[in-house]
């Protein structure tokens, strides 16, 4: 029996990056899902690949009416909603703070954190009745530690995070669960997208993601939509039925640190001596 067999799901943002690779992993894993994102030519090619057990839907998150109708959707296709994935994203605005565009913090604002909200709003309002249910956000490790992304996604991330925890307080009692992932640097196109690789570009510059990022964290590789997808269905299925109002962090190790090795090596370079044959490591306690 798969880990997800007779679950329903709205993944938003499942055409592409981590919501694509969700989609096929919640597929293979027994789910029927709901594609809802608005590229509307990857949405559909993808439910039609997948056959039955999924649907398209087009879907802009910075409306409202849009997220509720995809929920209405999958409860009217398929009975009932067991995970509601709010995971649609992009960089947003950027830059100095002294020129940030207000009306890019708006749209930014309104695709990172209202339609969070409005998604646990529209899950909760079917899940609560039921008595059973998993809300999962996108959040990302600028929400947890400054200098990993723009100003605004962060702070957005950060009320992502926050946010997570309030509503599984008050959802805890019926036996709905919320929690939040938080992705290190992961190859998908909103990533290049953010440096400002169009995306005719983009996936040649993906390949070469792994390269640039192989010595940043503990484990010498960036993270795939699949190690992504891996977290959510663990928080979609019942194997996580104890867990609520955590925040996930899946980034190979890169906010818990650097090695004492890799300092020595920047120190040994900074002064020319070779400072590793010096320091002796900790004794055992």
């Amino acid at each position: 029996m798969a880990r997800l067999d007779g679950k329903v799901a709205v993944i938003t943002g499942g055409a592409s990056g981590i919501g694509e690779g969700t989609v096929r992993l919640f597929a293979r894993e027994g789910a029927r899902v709901v594609i809802a994102d608005i590229q509307d030519g990857r949405g559909q090619h993808l439910a039609e690949e997948l056959g039955t057990s999924t649907a398209y839907l087009h879907t802009d998150v910075s409306q409202e009416a849009d997220i509720a109708a995809a929920v209405q959707y999958a409860v009217a296709k398929w009975g009932r909603l067991d995970c509601m994935f709010n995971n649609a994203g992009f960089g947003g605005v950027s830059g100095p703070i002294e020129l940030t565009d207000m009306d890019g913090y708006d749209r930014t604002m309104s695709v990172l954190l209202r339609a969070v909200v409005a998604g646990m709003k529209h899950a909760a309002a079917v899940m609560k009745p039921q008595g059973s249910g998993s809300i999962i956000s996108t959040a990302s490790i600028a929400g947890i530690q400054a200098g990993f992304g723009p100003h605004v996604y962060s702070a957005a991330k950060a009320a992502v995070i926050h946010l997570t925890r309030s509503v599984a307080v008050e959802l805890g009692e019926f036996n709905v669960r919320v929690n939040a992932i938080c992705p290190g640097y992961t190859t998908t196109h909103i990533f290049t997208a953010a440096f400002g690789i169009g995306t005719e570009a983009a996936e040649a510059m993906l390949s070469r993601v792994d390269e640039a990022f192989s010595d940043i964290a503990p484990i010498k590789r960036s993270g795939t939509p699949e190690d992504i997808a891996q977290a959510a269905a663990w928080l979609a299925s019942d194997q996580s039925s104890f867990v609520t109002g955590q925040s996930i962090v899946v980034d190979g190790g890169l906010t818990a640190g650097r090695p004492l090795a890799d300092l020595v090596r920047r120190v040994s370079v900074a002064f020319g001596t070779d400072l590793a044959a010096q320091v002796q490591p900790a004794p055992n306690a």
